[in-house]
């Protein structure tokens, strides 16, 4: 699959990213240089592959399910530098 820079230009507007001019063409190159790589790994026969998310086979430890102390609020809100009826009250940051 071949990128253009006509493709690059849309897609740098839509990820609001701004590219000079003389940079879409270049960038269209790499991009297709990439995708080219990306279609050889649909060649690999990946037939009775079981999927992992790691390469090596490791067992998560698991740890007992103990309850600890929790439900203290009053002693949770003493971290809060402002709270008000038993929430953390914090500063506005979206206008």
């Amino acid at each position: 699959m071949a990128i253009d820079a006509a493709t690059v230009r849309r897609v740098a507007k839509l990820a609001r990213i701004a590219e000079p001019e003389e940079r879409l063409e270049p960038l269209a190159r790499e991009l297709s240089a990439i995708i080219s790589f990306i279609e050889q790994l649909d060649e690999v026969n990946t037939d009775g592959v079981e999927p992992m998310t790691s390469a090596v086979h490791v067992t998560l430890p698991m740890r007992e399910d103990v309850v600890a102390d929790g439900g203290d609020a009053e002693r949770v809100l003493l971290n809060a530098p402002k709270s008000d009826q038993g929430f953390f009250v914090v500063p506005k940051v979206v206008e």
